[in-house]
C-alpha cells in the first residue's frame, strides 16, 4: 500500500510517498520547503504569510514527492486537519480534497499530535513497542504527555497550562537575542558554555517539577529570565545552558513519574524539541527510549502517512473534513 501524506499544519509545507507493508513503513519520498527563513526576521511565525507560501509551495512539493509515481499508484491520501494554524491547516486539506476528488482516492484526516507519536514506527516494526506506553509530545506548540493503552487508544495525562517547551525555548532566545528557532539557538549557545565561573552561577526555575501530576510551566521560566538580563549579570552561554537545563529537567522528571505510576513498558518521544541532542541523551540516561531520526522529530508528511494506514478504515465524506486549530488528541 502507497500512501500520500500532506502536512501544512505550521510554517513548513510537507508531502510525502510512504510504502506500507508487512515488514513495516518505508518512505520513499518526504520532501519539507521550509519558510524559518521568511519568518525569521519576525521572531515567529506569521499564519497569514504562512497561508500563502503554502499555497505557492504546495504543487511544487507534490512534484518533487510523486517523482517516479502516478497517482494510479497511490493507494490513500492522509492529510493534517489539526491542531495546527487554521489558515495553514486549510491550504493542506482544499489541496488534498481536490487531489482526492481529482483521481477518486480516499482521504483520511490525521491529528498532527498523534503522528509525531505514530513518527517513532518508521524504519522500525510495530511490535517493538511494547504497551501500555506512555509519550511526550514536545513541541513548539505542544507539551503533552500521553498514556497509550495501544495505537489509537490514548489518554491525556498530563499537558501545559501556558508556554509549550518550545515556545519557552523561542522566548528565552528572543530575551538573549539568539534569534530564531530558538530550540537550535539555545541549544548551540549551551554547547559552547564549557567551564563555570561561580561569578556568573544562576540558579532558575524548574515550574512545577514537585507537584503530584503530569501538567508543565514553562511561562514563569521565561519570566525567570527576562528578569535575570534586565539585572544585567549574566553569561549568555550559561543563561542558554541553564535554561535548556531547566526545561529539561522538567520533562524528563515529570515522564518518569507517569512511566512509574502507570508501570508502562515503553516510552516514546515526539515533536520538534525531541531533536535537541541534550534532551535525547539525558533521557537515555535514564530510561529506554523510542525516538525518531531528527528529521522526523520536525514537522513532516511522513508521519502523517503512517497515522493515515492506522485510520484507514475510517473514511469520510469530503465535506465533512475541516480544520481543527484546536484538534485534540482523543481520550479512549
Amino acid at each position: 500500500m502507497i500512501i500520500l501524506g500532506i502536512d501544512t499544519s505550521c510554517d513548513d509545507t510537507a508531502i510525502s510517498l510512504l510504502e506500507a507493508g508487512r515488514s513495516g513503513f518505508k518512505i520513499i519520498s518526504n520532501i519539507i520547503s521550509s519558510q524559518v527563513k521568511l519568518h525569521k526576521k519576525y521572531g515567529g511565525v506569521y499564519p497569514f504569510l504562512a497561508k500563502r507560501e503554502h499555497q505557492k509551495n504546495l504543487p511544487q512539493v507534490l512534484r518533487k514527492a510523486m517523482r517516479g509515481y502516478k497517482f494510479s499508484d497511490i493507494n490513500l491520501i492522509g492529510v493534517t486537519v489539526g491542531p495546527g494554524l487554521e489558515p495553514c491547516l486549510w491550504q493542506g486539506i482544499n489541496f488534498a480534497k481536490d487531489l482526492a476528488k481529482r483521481y477518486k482516492k480516499p482521504l483520511i484526516p490525521v491529528n498532527h499530535i498523534e503522528a509525531h507519536i505514530l513518527a517513532n514506527l518508521i524504519n522500525r516494526s510495530s511490535t517493538a513497542i511494547q504497551f501500555p506506553a506512555v509519550a511526550l509530545v514536545v513541541s513548539g506548540g505542544h507539551t503533552q504527555l500521553i498514556l497509550m493503552k495501544k495505537i489509537g487508544q490514548y489518554k491525556l495525562v498530563g499537558e501545559t497550562k501556558d508556554d509549550a517547551a518550545g515556545e519557552c525555548f523561542d522566548k528565552v532566545a528572543r530575551i538573549l537575542g539568539l534569534g530564531y528557532p530558538g530550540g537550535p539557538a539555545i541549544a548551540a549557545q549551551a554547547a559552547k558554555f564549557k567551564i563555570r565561573n561561580s561569578k556568573f552561577e544562576i540558579s532558575l526555575p524548574r515550574p512545577m517539577i514537585k507537584q503530584k501530576n503530569y501538567d508543565f510551566s514553562f511561562s514563569g521560566l521565561k519570566t525567570a529570565v527576562l528578569y535575570k538580563v534586565r539585572e544585567g549579570k549574566y553569561n549568555k552561554r550559561f543563561m542558554a545552558a541553564e535554561a535548556q537545563q531547566a526545561i529539561i529537567d522538567v520533562l524528563i522528571y515529570k515522564t518518569l513519574k507517569a512511566v512509574k505510576d502507570y508501570k508502562v513498558k515503553s516510552v516514546l518521544l515526539g515533536g520538534g524539541v525531541a531533536a535537541n541532542d541534550e534532551l535525547r541523551k539525558q533521557f537515555r540516561k535514564e530510561t529506554k527510549i523510542f525516538v525518531p531520526p531528527k528529521s522526523l522529530c520536525t514537522d513532516n508528511a511522513a508521519m502523517v502517512a503512517v497515522t493515515c494506514y492506522f485510520h484507514r478504515k475510517e473514511r469520510k465524506k469530503l465535506k465533512d473534513i475541516k480544520a481543527d486549530a484546536n484538534l485534540r488528541i482523543k481520550n479512549l
